[in-house]
């Protein structure tokens, strides 16, 4: 676990060096084109001259932003969802598996990339599909949890005393089914920035001049052979930060016992 978190604490410090003002990812040096990594640029530089360093940070920012954010909205609207189903139950909990289960049927990054195409690239709309794709597994998780929890003691002695709906949720149940979400979210992090990566791969991410490891290792691919920097560098960072992010996840998971069926 030390290891992953330090790997994921040299993700952040790269992302917040990525807004430094000395940084110039998108500056173009015609004589620089293919530098291989030296002293002057660190991880040399790309087909048009510009540094890989910088562009590697900015693309860390990049991610870090996307992941982020979307594993903040998917986690806020599926926990929502899956207390109002497992409190509630009856009709409102088979409309709402119903609605889980059509999303489920498909895969999510297939659903992602077509919402992309639909609302167009651009990093405000990568969140945007990656949140309302996101959602689905901690609902699932959190309507599970509710259902278990509903009936237990304090649930059932919160209603006699006539507490309210919303404040049983949140007071009652909301912080039982919080260690399985912090579980479930560091798995999230891990496939939002897969997610993208591959979106902006794909050109339907961020959009040229600005970095994305996505579309580094998408541009570099045609000078592999003779510049190979070009994808070693965003495809070792991406490897890096989704195996951390992964082995960050398993290890909080075993220190919190949550059984393992929590994972999507």
């Amino acid at each position: 676990m030390r290891v992953s978190a330090i790997i994921l604490g040299i993700w952040v410090i790269m992302a917040l060096g990525g807004n430094l003002g000395s940084l110039e990812p998108n500056r173009v040096v015609l004589e620089a084109i293919f530098t291989p990594p030296s002293a002057t640029h660190w991880l040399g530089a790309d087909e048009l001259g510009r540094p890989v360093f910088d562009r590697l940070l900015a693309g860390a920012r990049v991610s870090l932003l996307v992941a982020v954010v979307s594993v903040t909205l998917s986690a806020t609207i599926g926990i929502a969802v899956g207390l109002i189903a497992g409190y509630f139950g009856g009709l409102t909990d088979r409309l709402i598996s119903r609605l889980i289960e059509v999303f489920l049927a498909f895969p999510g990054m297939l659903l992602a990339i077509a919402m992309a195409a639909m609302i167009g690239p651009g990093l405000d709309n990568v969140i945007i599909a990656l949140s309302a794709m996101g959602w689905v597994g901690y609902a699932r998780l959190v309507r599970v949890q509710v259902l278990a929890l509903r009936q237990r003691d304090h649930v059932l002695a919160a209603t006699a005393l006539g507490r309210t709906a919303p404040a049983i949720m949140r007071q009652h149940l909301l912080p039982l089914v919080m260690a399985p979400v912090w579980v479930e979210a560091s798995f999230g992090l891990a496939g939002a920035v897969v997610a993208e990566a591959g979106l902006s791969f794909l050109g339907l991410g961020i959009q040229p001049p600005d970095a994305s490891w996505g579309s580094m290792i998408r541009d570099g691919v045609r000078y592999l052979l003779v510049a190979p920097h070009l994808v070693l560098a965003p495809g070792g960072a991406l490897f890096l930060v989704v195996l951390a992010a992964n082995l960050f996840g398993d290890a909080l998971r075993d220190r919190l016992d949550v059984t393992s069926h929590s994972r999507p």
